[in-house]
């Protein structure tokens, strides 16, 4: 077991846990906080924070494959464009959720938030490209360098997910201890990063007409913008399902805890699965665990709190195969059609972050149209729309991409 240690350190492993463990702190559980904070802290409408989001998210449509095209084209400049992406991030953080809006809310929302995820985009374009040459280094190759990136991706999801919540029994402002928290981590893992930046590319860049014409990286695209829809669901309902449908204000961060953590102690599992019985095969058992949790949700009402948090772990754990096995099969099929890797991963972002943008733009304004309001009684109605948006919607996702994983021959990968 320490020679193994040793072995990672020697790898350089543990910097690239800690740099996934922010980059994911910066991007899914946002989704989860920032539109129900300026709700409730401005008095934002849902409708409003959702066409916001879904504006960012068109305005990506033209800003990664951008910033792809720049990560492959940095040389020299990469360290210098990495450290001033991280210190966007950081400025960002601290702006949405650390510093009263100076302006209009809703408008103070859409300056913080671009800035936060173009960053993001950018740092997650050139640190997975990164991954992709790192990986021939590395005894195990990408599925192993995955194992560390995305386990040290789903500790940093669970970390920023539950801190709000946490911080909040002991600090009065628990959202800007987490923002001024997440910008020292931030730094640190830019630091510990710093050697890894390759100063020059070795390969030509792929134009991503290239990528989009190879059909296993094709269809790889397609499944995860689907296979990622329920998530984006999920979480962006997730807080207001137990506050008004389970009646259980206050429990969110312990439930929130139970999902990421088992989908973090989950991880080296399916990794192993994989190994044992094709990548295929381990994700189509995490989609079916998840169709059956998300189901199970139909039947819960107010107070069913102890059945809940039995579904968060079991469909927290499905996570796991998402975020650790199909990364890792779209790495290595950039390996073989785009070795310096910055346009697929532009690609790969752009379709990571659309489904939480579409979720909150789709669902948002459907709760509010049918008189869900935030915090307050709900109607019959909303909660019963509440409920079929969180759970019946993500599992009619899930089958569509059963079936596309079903139909993707990943053996030509």
């Amino acid at each position: 077991m320490t020679s193994l240690t040793a072995t990672a350190r020697s790898e350089r492993l543990p910097a690239y846990s800690l740099f996934a463990m922010i980059l994911s702190g910066a991007g899914l559980p946002i989704y989860i906080y920032a539109p129900k904070f300026y709700a409730d802290n401005f008095g934002v409408s849902l409708t409003a924070l959702g066409a916001v989001l879904f504006g960012l998210r068109l305005f990506d449509v033209v800003q990664d494959p951008v910033l792809g095209w720049l990560s492959e084209r940095l040389g020299e400049a990469r360290r210098l464009a990495v450290w001033i992406g991280a210190t966007v991030l950081a400025v960002s953080m601290i702006g949405l959720f650390a510093i009263a809006p100076p302006i209009a809310p809703l408008l103070w929302f859409a300056l913080t938030i671009t800035g936060l995820f173009s960053a993001f985009s950018f740092l997650s374009i050139n640190f997975y490209a990164q991954g992709v040459g790192k990986a021939e280094s590395v005894r195990g190759s990408h599925m192993r360098l995955a194992a560390w990136r995305e386990t040290g991706a789903l500790l940093g999801v669970c970390i920023a997910a539950v801190a709000p919540t946490l911080l909040a029994d002991y600090v009065d402002q628990p959202f800007a201890i987490f923002a001024y928290s997440f910008a020292v981590i931030t730094v640190l893992a830019a630091i510990a990063m710093l050697p890894e930046w390759r100063g020059s590319v070795t390969n030509e860049p792929s134009p991503i007409r290239e990528i989009l014409a190879d059909k296993l990286a094709r269809r790889l695209l397609i499944l995860a913008l689907v296979n990622a829809a329920p998530l984006a669901v999920s979480s962006t309902l997730f807080l207001f399902y137990v506050e008004s449908r389970l009646n259980a204000p206050g429990m969110e961060g312990p439930l929130l805890v139970l999902f990421f953590l088992a989908a973090a102690a989950s991880s080296p599992f399916w990794s192993w699965l994989a190994g044992k019985i094709g990548p295929r095969y381990a994700l189509l058992s995490a989609m079916m665990l998840a169709i059956a949790s998300f189901a199970f949700v139909l039947t819960l009402g107010e107070g069913d709190i102890t059945a809940f948090a039995i579904i968060c772990v079991l469909s927290g754990a499905t996570i796991g195969a998402d975020l650790t096995l199909l990364p890792a099969l779209f790495a290595k099929r950039m390996a073989s059609v785009s070795p310096n890797g910055g346009q697929g991963f532009g690609l790969w972002s752009l379709v990571s972050k659309f489904t939480l943008a579409f979720a909150a733009a789709a669902l948002l304004p459907i709760l509010e149209a049918n008189g869900f309001s935030a915090g307050d009684a709900n109607s019959d109605t909303a909660l019963a729309t509440l409920t079929y948006l969180y759970a019946l919607v993500p599992c009619a996702l899930k089958l569509i991409a059963v079936a596309l994983l079903a139909a993707t021959p990943l053996e030509e990968g």
